[in-house]
């Protein structure tokens, strides 16, 4: 019996590979960050030969260090930043683009002229999704119009498109696979909720040809084989989810009414709503949270675009820390902010405002103001910013919440963690293995080839590691709040 399952976890920064053992516990991992492409204002792109090589290398240096041979491994789970688009040739699997990634919002004109047209109440239907530059459906559309040639050849089936995990899919297994998943499907405005299908009126409303699709296959279940030359022999790839849906499996988030956050680059809140599509009223998103056999599972997201990204830019632009691990310090050294408030909307606002033209405001500087109050101010906004989100949520899906479960980098941070219960009214609660992305991913492929038996065996795994109980007034609660939707006010709508 296959010893482990190997979970590849293709992230917005880096590729990282993690081996866990039946208890879903990690026992090893190595990552491997790359190149961030800046070309414009507020376009962000990827190089897809660095997303394959690094992710390849860390899956084979986490192997190395662990001692593990491909005969080990029961199975490869493979979870990853979605949205982002890549096109690439059938014949050479060559690229002929770079990556658009999901925060790149040069397509922001496009949906105006969609929303102009009235398509997306239409859209809206079918897909769970606002017509916003974060999906993969507008990216696509901008290709083609701004290099026709792609459209052609594309129109001839010379082309495929995917999603980070198709790509990583046909890489692993020498071409032989283009296929994807739901999860990651229901992100591309592409793809009908309802009949979990390509839809052809979405198809033909955003310019984009049939014969690029890859097939959608369930989460759980045997994709295909990776060529012997990466790991060396052939190991099954039999678990495929977008990243914050393999969070929300990888937290056992299994009934409906559980929630977690993933605080990452951004910040993405799921609530599992069961087997109902709940259409938002409210700017939140409708999505696959995964399908294993004929059953599918649906979620709600609110996804906020800057989270752990607020704290990069403390570091790497304004050179206010040196390590993100000290602005827990940081936001101890004072007792509030002294009014300030820092909303992050450097590359527009997510749910539930959606608002692309939103810039990044500070707001409420004084003489007195110091270092210490802005760094607690940009901690403070990722927790601000998961109440917006979180209060729609639960009106929406008719669901209470018990308690947040969260995992992510910033979920580490005790000061943020306390501040979010604080803010929330609601316990927040952090799972011993933090890394559940990873773990969701490893937990669909285990399924799919009877490593683990059942959810119910999997929900047993699931172990606390802290509680964060809620410690302030409703009447503080309430004015700090307050004071963050009037600096929201401020940041909307600055770059039209």
């Amino acid at each position: 019996m296959s010893r482990y399952i190997l979970a590849l976890d293709q992230g917005t920064t880096s590729s990282r590979a993690i081996l866990f053992d039946r208890e879903g516990r990690p026992l090893a991992m190595k990552s491997q960050e790359f190149r961030q492409i800046y070309p414009q204002p507020g376009w962000v792109e990827h190089d897809p030969p660095d997303i394959w090589q690094t992710q390849l290398k860390a899956a084979q240096a986490v192997l190395n260090e662990a001692g593990v041979r491909a005969e080990d491994i029961a199975a490869i789970g493979v979870t990853n930043q979605r949205e982002t688009t890549l096109l690439w040739e059938r014949e050479t699997g060559k690229p002929v683009h770079r990556a658009i990634v999901w925060q790149d919002r040069r397509t922001a004109a496009i949906c105006d002229r969609l929303k102009a047209q009235g398509l997306e109440p239409a859209v809206r239907a079918k897909t769970g999704l606002v017509l916003d530059p974060y999906f993969s459906a507008t990216k696509l559309t901008w290709l083609f119009e701004t290099h026709p040639e792609l459209k052609a050849r594309a129109e001839r089936g010379e082309l495929a498109f995917g999603t980070v995990d198709t790509w990583l899919i046909w890489k692993l297994s020498g071409g032989k696979v283009h296929a994807t998943d739901p999860s990651n499907a229901s992100r591309t405005l592409l793809f009908n909720l309802r009949t979990l299908t390509w839809d052809d009126e979405l198809l033909e409303w955003f310019g984009v040809p049939k014969a690029i699709l890859p097939e959608v296959r369930p989460s759980s279940g045997i994709f295909g084989d990776t060529l012997p030359d990466w790991f060396g022999a052939p190991v099954s790839i039999a678990g495929v989810a977008g990243d914050q849906q393999a969070a929300l499996f990888g937290q056992a988030g299994f009934r409906p009414g559980m929630a977690k956050n993933t605080y990452g680059t951004g910040a993405f809140l799921l609530m599992n709503t069961g087997a109902r599509p709940v259409l938002s009223e409210k700017g939140l998103l409708t999505t696959v949270a995964w399908r294993i056999g004929d059953q599918v599972w649906y979620a709600l997201e609110g996804s906020i675009f800057i989270a752990g990204a607020v704290v990069q830019w403390l570091r790497d632009e304004l050179g206010l820390i040196a390590r993100a691990d000290e602005t827990e310090a940081h936001a101890r050294a004072v007792e509030d902010t002294g009014g300030v408030y820092l909303v992050p909307a450097f590359t527009g606002l997510g749910a539930p405002y959606w608002d692309p033209y939103a810039r990044g405001v500070i707001v409420g500087l004084t003489r007195g103001t110091g270092r210490h109050h802005l760094i607690r101010a940009a901690l403070e906004s990722i927790a601000y910013q998961s109440r917006d989100v979180l209060e729609i949520m639960q009106k929406e899906a008719g669901l209470k919440l018990d308690a947040l479960r969260v995992d992510g980098g910033a979920a580490q941070n005790d000061w943020l963690m306390q501040f979010q219960a604080d803010v929330l009214n609601v316990a927040v609660d952090r799972p011993i293995v933090h890394e559940t992305t990873a773990l969701g991913a490893a937990y669909l492929a285990g399924l799919a080839v009877g490593y683990w038996e059942s959810l119910e065996e999997i929900e047993a795994l699931w172990k606390m590691d802290r509680r964060f109980e809620p410690a302030i007034t409703e009447e503080e609660r309430q004015k700090r709040y307050s004071g963050w939707l009037r600096a929201v006010e401020r940041a909307k709508g600055w770059a039209r």
